[in-house]
């Protein structure tokens, strides 16, 4: 049997070279050299198959190019696109991503934020349930829907001002009693200013409306209950219901026309995301984060080389989709 082959090193290019080793170690950390010199080790990299163990140079200068980014799954649409992203946009500055899923677990949150550290992570963006989590000052950190100080940069769509378009969009489109559903963490973020600004618009225009906002645990039958509970002859007494997220619309349209209400004859409902379909048709008439720029926006952030003028909250502008289940269906 034969003997596995052992990588290349430095002292090999060198040898193939005919040059000093340091000299090898400067075209490597791109020092300037002689052009001979630099080409004589580079053609003898290509020929020996010599790689730069980036990991191992950076633990010695202490840049490893590495960004850590722990989300709560990737398997929710939004979690998924927008961890794609941020992958695409950590590549195009030079990074490389180190992933990490935490299932909204508290405990494991800190976990992953401590094995980021121990890998010596350029930085750590974060989209976390923890209001307690565990920052070393030390590693810039960038939260996603979550204010925790004015020392940690926290990025997120306008989710009060998406509130009052819906509202204002359902109104519009015929809907004169509203309703607002939510089901979430109990851990307060950026997300629950939905709620806010869809009351203060119905509010100020002296529109009826009613919010059920319910926590994980509670499950959805309180929801379901509610809806059959204002249903009379057949009629809903709420025509326009915003949802907080486009994952919990498109469970509400199915309990809808379970019960024998038409959607958005009857009913019309308007989640909060943007989420496509693989055909790339909408999953329901939503609220549309702008993901890709709120990716763009966090690695921004995260390798801002002057971090005293960051600013502690940086809110991007959403826009309106319709999706099918409006009565403006132009999807």
């Amino acid at each position: 049997m034969k003997a596995k082959r052992s990588n290349p090193t430095m002292k090999d290019v060198a040898r193939e070279a005919g040059v000093a080793l340091g000299t090898v170690s400067k075209v490597m950390n791109n020092i300037p050299v002689g052009a001979e010199y630099r080409v004589r080790v580079e053609e003898a990299a290509k020929k020996l198959g010599y790689q730069v163990n980036s990991y191992a140079k950076g633990l010695k200068t202490n840049h490893t190019g590495i960004v850590a980014l722990i989300i709560p799954s990737v398997r929710h649409p939004f979690f998924g696109l927008l961890t794609d992203y941020i992958c695409q946009v950590l590549m195009t500055r030079g990074m490389r991503t180190l992933l990490a899923t935490t299932e909204s677990d508290m405990e494991m949150e800190n976990k992953c934020i401590r094995l980021a550290q121990q890998h010596k992570v350029e930085g750590i963006i974060a989209l976390t349930y923890n209001p307690n989590i565990e920052m070393d000052e030390d590693v810039p950190f960038v939260s996603i829907d979550r204010f925790y100080t004015n020392r940690v940069p926290c990025v997120a769509a306008d989710n009060y001002g998406g509130g009052q378009l819906a509202a204002e969009k359902l109104v519009e489109l015929g809907a004169r009693k509203l309703l607002f559903l939510r089901i979430g963490s109990s851990v307060i973020g950026e997300p629950d200013k939905r709620e806010a600004g869809f009351e203060s618009w119905c509010q100020l225009n002296k529109v009826p409306c009613h919010v059920i906002h319910l926590n994980d645990e509670d499950g959805f039958n309180p929801f379901y209950d509610f809806l059959r509970d204002h249903v009379r002859d057949g009629r809903p007494e709420y025509t326009g219901i915003f949802c907080s997220t486009d994952q919990l619309a498109v469970i509400i349209v199915k309990k809808l026309k379970e019960m024998g209400l038409s959607v958005p004859e009857d009913v019309q409902v308007i989640g909060f995301d943007g989420l496509m379909n693989f055909d790339e048709t909408p999953y329901c008439s939503s609220i549309v984060q702008p993901v890709e720029k709120m990716a763009e926006t966090a690695v921004d952030i995260l390798l801002s080389e002057d971090r005293s003028k960051l600013p502690a909250l940086t809110c991007l502008p959403v826009t309106y989709r319709p999706g099918g289940t409006t009565r403006d269906n132009e999807a």
